[in-house]
């Protein structure tokens, strides 16, 4: 038995039994792949995968056991590697961090300027993706930390701790006749045409909830993942944005103006989520803390690590 047999078994489960994509993201080949499978199955004398000829189906019951003790050993195999880089070169090294567009251009880059001061021979790497995206690189270990208002905080195998509160706000052209209703309501917003988020995005579910709940079928004429094209759009005098609070600045988005919508939405929290048990290098508790600094360094490393931690990790 060799850890790359375990990475096969490891990648089978996330890759939906599908051996060509398997043998892509380990950089082997097919044939190779079937070949560690085979070899441990031989050695272990039970079967893994339920097979229809060539095809595999999925996992026996010895396979899904298997499986378990695979992730721990792999993960206390990466910890192992993270521990002795941390303590060769505590200042230097590379941090993953998975994040959305939104949280990527508008809530890190004061985070992102205060860590690269702090820790200017660490390489940082922000890799963009969609909330399901983002859960699925931490569980996987394939980043250190994961930022999203989506999924994070409900997640298997993930602890996640908050960030920060937001919620949507309504943007529209200056002089639009919106800005002169008040209290501003949900039937009012029904009467033009909206350009939001698209499903799945940036609490975009928030928003049709509270139209649902009121009964109201709002018009919405476009839906983008980035808050710039809303507000491009919005520009151009084509509808109403609806849109995180955060993503709006009055010096940059001059001609447009934000109306508060925190009492039509319900508020989000923006959450920071790690893998459970993995071992972070020391820059990464830091990275968490400069994001929330009312977080506890002692609590983020006891639940993240699923214990008191035993280190001291000169943090």
């Amino acid at each position: 038995m060799n850890f790359q047999q375990l990475r096969i078994i490891r990648e089978a489960a996330r890759r939906d039994y599908n051996l060509t994509e398997v043998a892509n993201a380990l950089f082997t080949s097919q044939s190779g792949v079937s070949r560690h499978i085979r070899e441990l199955e031989d050695e272990l004398g039970i079967a893994l995968f339920i097979r229809f000829g060539k095809r595999l189906l999925g996992m026996t019951e010895p396979g899904k056991e298997l499986l378990v003790i695979a992730e721990r050993i792999l993960n206390d195999a990466n910890n192992i590697r993270k521990l002795a880089s941390t303590f060769a070169n505590r200042d230097t090294g590379r941090l993953l961090v998975a994040t959305t567009h939104t949280q990527a251009r508008y809530a890190l880059p004061r985070v992102v300027k205060a860590f690269r001061q702090q820790f200017p021979l660490v390489q940082l790497e922000l890799r963009q993706g969609s909330p399901e995206e983002i859960v699925r690189l931490v569980q996987g270990g394939e980043v250190d930390i994961g930022i999203s208002s989506e999924q994070l905080d409900r997640s298997d195998g993930i602890v996640a701790f908050p960030y920060y509160r937001w919620h949507h706000n309504i943007v529209v052209p200056a002089q639009h006749p919106l800005t002169r209703e008040s209290p501003l309501t949900l039937e009012a917003l029904a009467n033009w045409p909206i350009v939001t988020y698209q499903a799945g995005l940036t609490g975009r579910a928030r928003v049709d909830e509270a139209f649902a709940k009121a009964g109201i079928a709002p018009q919405i004429l476009l839906t983008a993942q980035d808050s710039d094209v809303i507000k491009t759009y919005v520009e151009l005098e084509m509808g109403i944005g609806i849109l995180a609070d955060m993503a709006f600045n009055p010096q940059r988005d001059q001609g447009l103006v934000q109306l508060d919508g925190s009492h039509l939405f319900a508020p989000h929290t923006a959450w920071i989520g790690l893998k459970q048990g993995q071992f972070q290098h020391n820059f990464a508790w830091q990275f968490i803390q400069l994001c929330n600094p009312a977080l506890d360094l002692a609590d983020i490393l006891a639940n993240a690590m699923g214990n008191e931690p035993a280190i001291d990790f000169q943090i």
